[in-house]
């Protein structure tokens, strides 16, 4: 076993976890925070996606005790309180979701996307959006939804 200290969604956290224990199951077993998707196990999907002090990292593939230290944010860390963050809202306002099982992981996604590119074109959304997969919407809604949360700034 091995002690961990991060931080999550603001809040310092330390617990004791296994040292073959993925960070995807550490958030959503330990601590409860089922908004990172477990998909494909493989890291193929997104679905995992969470922000690991402000980059985007599939946390299926991070071990917990790599995070030791580090700031993590899933997708339930990123609203203001009642807030939405504006890619939430965009990704309403756009009907970015269908079945919503990669939304949380096109978001987080997309917030790295558009930290790196403030401005980007519809090919540099897709790009950008790579390695994460959708198997309902077809992207455009997602892509739309993107666009849509840069042109509110």
């Amino acid at each position: 076993m091995a002690q961990i200290s991060v931080t999550v969604n603001g809040k310092s956290r330390k617990a004791t976890v296994e040292p073959r224990m993925l960070l995807v199951h550490f958030l959503r077993e330990q601590l409860r925070l089922t908004g990172t998707h477990v998909g494909c196990d493989t890291s193929q999907c997104g679905a995992c996606t969470v922000l690991i002090d402000g980059r985007s990292a599939k946390s299926c593939t991070i071990f917990a005790v790599q995070v030791e230290g580090s700031e993590v944010t899933t997708i339930e860390g990123i609203a203001a309180g009642d807030r939405l963050h504006p890619l939430q809202s965009a990704f309403w306002d756009e009907h970015g979701l269908q079945c919503g099982f990669c939304t949380p992981g096109m978001i987080i996604q997309a917030i790295t996307l558009l930290k790196d590119n403030p401005s980007p074109s519809e090919y540099e959304i897709r790009e950008g959006l790579d390695g994460n997969l959708c198997r309902c919407t077809g992207y455009q809604h997602i892509v739309n939804a993107i666009q849509h949360a840069v042109n509110a700034r």
